[in-house]
């Protein structure tokens, strides 16, 4: 055996790849699934005939990866760098992907068909446990961060209640916090000022339903896309009600939010407490009500991490590169 660069033994395996397997979809374009499997192990990857050859001193956690997207590709699933990073993650917690169940699982659970047909299933098991608890509770909070389809998927719920019939409106919800930017230097009228803001819920809206049938639901009041102000004083029966970067509304807001919800309404909250755009000294609303209503045994919790972002990989590196250096660095308190 030969010692690496980092002073580890390096160990040899061979992987067999068995009959029926496309090596274009298990290799990638230009052998870039290897090429990764290569970077992130720090192992070589050797194709001999029908077998890979590996080397290095994380063989065996390579070939657990090579065997499992291999039976994705033998139950006839498709593998993207999504999925591959997934199987990944979670062989690095120690989580079989197979054993899990997730692929059969995650590709029967269809949410929703959007306009054009696509069905619309969770991606990871984070993402299931998602949708289940939305099925199960009547208030949900869906707190992480950026990339873990929060959002998108909260309105392919909505989308779904209402087309079969379980609820009568949508309503999606954001407050609208100047990150850095001022309102009144937008051009144009109030709804003009704060469309922007809501845009990140149009644009689900639009992928799940199309533009001209959401543009239609929404000129006939049965979708409504609104800044949480517009929400104060209503009692929302028969709805499914979305409020989206819940991390920026102060408790006040999120206790008007929460109490805005009548007889056979559904509420998801979803946020990402990392990422908080209230001026200092402001409380968030979506901390307090997770510390007040943890105990409330009818709301559910779902706490999707790094291992749920469903964006391009190099998302889901930045933010674990973020949460190791505030872990060693925690952020301090301006002057």
């Amino acid at each position: 055996m030969n010692r690496n660069s980092y002073g580890c033994t390096d160990r040899m395996k061979v992987v067999g790849l068995g009959e029926g397997i496309d090596r274009g979809e298990l290799f990638g374009s230009l052998d870039s699934n290897l090429k990764n499997i290569e970077r992130e192990l720090g192992v070589d990857i050797i194709q001999r005939g029908n077998d890979l050859v590996l080397k290095g001193a994380k063989v065996d956690e390579a070939e657990k990866i090579l065997n499992e997207m291999v039976d994705v590709l033998s139950k006839g699933e498709k593998l993207d760098e999504q999925k591959i990073g997934y199987i990944a993650d979670l062989s690095k917690q120690g989580i079989s992907y197979k054993e899990e169940n997730a692929g059969e699982r995650l590709s029967r659970d269809i949410i929703c068909f959007t306009h054009d047909g696509k069905p619309l299933s969770p991606k990871t098991v984070g993402q299931r446990k998602y949708v289940e608890t939305i099925r199960e509770k009547d208030i949900v909070f869906g707190i992480g961060p950026a990339g873990t389809g929060k959002t998108y998927i909260a309105v392919a719920m909505a989308v779904n209640a209402f087309k079969n019939r379980e609820v009568q409106k949508i309503i999606l919800a954001r407050p609208a916090v100047e990150a850095g930017e001022r309102l009144g230097f937008l051009p144009g009228d109030l709804q003009e000022k704060v469309d922007p803001y809501l845009r990140p819920l149009y644009d689900a809206l639009y992928d799940v339903l199309g533009r001209e049938s959401a543009l239609r639901l929404k000129e006939k009041e049965i979708i409504e896309v609104v800044p949480l102000a517009y929400m104060r004083g209503r009692t929302l029966d028969n709805s499914f009600i979305i409020l989206d970067e819940a991390q920026n509304t102060t408790p006040e807001q999120m206790k008007m939010f929460l109490t805005r919800m009548g007889f056979g309404s559904k509420v998801v909250v979803t946020g990402d407490i990392t990422q908080i755009d209230l001026p200092r000294g402001k409380r968030s609303g979506l901390i307090e009500a997770k510390n007040i209503l943890k105990d409330v045994e009818e709301i559910g919790f779902c706490f999707l991490k790094d291992v749920d972002v469903v964006r391009h990989q190099l998302v889901k590196k930045v933010i674990s590169a973020y949460e190791e250096y505030y872990r060693k660095n925690p952020p301090k308190d301006e002057d």
